[in-house]
């Protein structure tokens, strides 16, 4: 079976286009590319990607895609497939993308509405080796995401997409993989929306760096620093402007993709946060509402 390999970005639309786009080139540290067309699209210097983020301005916010990569053409054909098997509204099908980067993909609604893309063949970016201590993010580590059917959406996820399951927390979150990373998505029962969506950092002390810089332009901590159990990766949460949660991460475990067996952690303080110092906790975080594009495609 095919199966997605990465993810590869996100597109936004936002309320106000102007401190969105601020904070990720000031505070969170990525490089914008392009501004073309309405959209704004910003990098992450220490990844081949082509774009992480991209940006636009709308009346409301909300998700415009959520992009994962496969390895070829052929595997895009096939997921579109499996996709379109599995009764998902297709936004359209496989094809040359016009977006920046370009490749070959489609893009469809999952079965709770929101949108996103699969695709191959994109124009990759010459990174730099990054700096410990520079507190810059390398690229997305992951995405958190609430389903109010969250097995169902499990199921889907690794039976349509090819993700594995590498641990749960209880019987509420589970994470998943696609590659040798613990997770690229974790899935949280709730309405249909983002929960966050986590960057990579080089090193702890880089987190700890970034997390410097972000308070001096303030912008405070909602919980962390900590460290999580399922995937042993440090954590640090905070909102953009417009509302939308984001984490700075480090160290997040490696497995092997075919022989990993799942665990079950028991929920607690010290499985959420095994450093047990950071402030707040997950009663800090953005209380989850459906998101605003539910089956509405953004068009671009």
């Amino acid at each position: 079976m095919s199966r997605v390999s990465e993810i590869r970005y996100v597109g936004y639309g936002v309320a106000n286009l102007q401190s969105e786009r601020a904070f990720y080139q000031n505070d969170w540290k990525l490089t914008e590319v392009s501004d073309r067309d309405g959209l704004v699209h910003f990098a992450a210097e220490g990844h081949d990607e082509a774009y992480v983020v991209r940006l636009r301005q709308d009346d409301v916010n909300r998700i415009d895609v959520i992009a994962l990569a496969a390895p070829t053409r052929t595997d895009v054909d096939a997921l579109h497939d499996q996709v379109l098997a599995a009764s998902c509204r297709i936004i359209f099908p496989p094809c040359d993308l016009t977006t920046l980067g370009g490749g070959y993909g489609f893009r469809f609604f999952s079965p709770d509405g929101l949108p996103f893309e699969v695709s191959a063949d994109v124009e990759r970016r010459s990174p730099r080796i990054l700096n410990r201590w520079e507190g810059v993010p390398q690229k997305i580590s992951h995405i958190v995401l609430h389903s109010p059917h969250h097995r169902a959406a499990v199921a889907f996820f690794c039976d349509v997409l090819g993700f594995r399951v590498s641990d749960w927390l209880g019987d509420f979150m589970c994470f998943l993989r696609c590659n040798e990373w613990h997770h690229r998505l974790a899935i949280l029962p709730g309405p249909p929306s983002l929960n966050h969506v986590a960057y990579d950092m080089p090193t702890v002390d880089d987190m700890m760096r970034g997390i410097s810089r972000l308070k001096k332009a303030g912008t405070d901590i909602l919980w962390g620093p900590g460290r999580h159990t399922a995937g042993n990766n440090t954590f640090s949460y905070f909102m953009t402007p417009n509302g939308f949660a984001v984490e700075f991460t480090a160290e997040l475990e490696r497995v092997d993709f075919d022989r990993h067996e799942a665990q079950v952690h028991v929920p607690g303080p010290t499985t959420m946060d095994q450093w047990g110092i950071g402030i707040g906790g997950p009663q800090t975080m953005p209380h989850p509402s459906p998101d605003s594009g539910l089956f509405q495609p953004a068009g671009v």
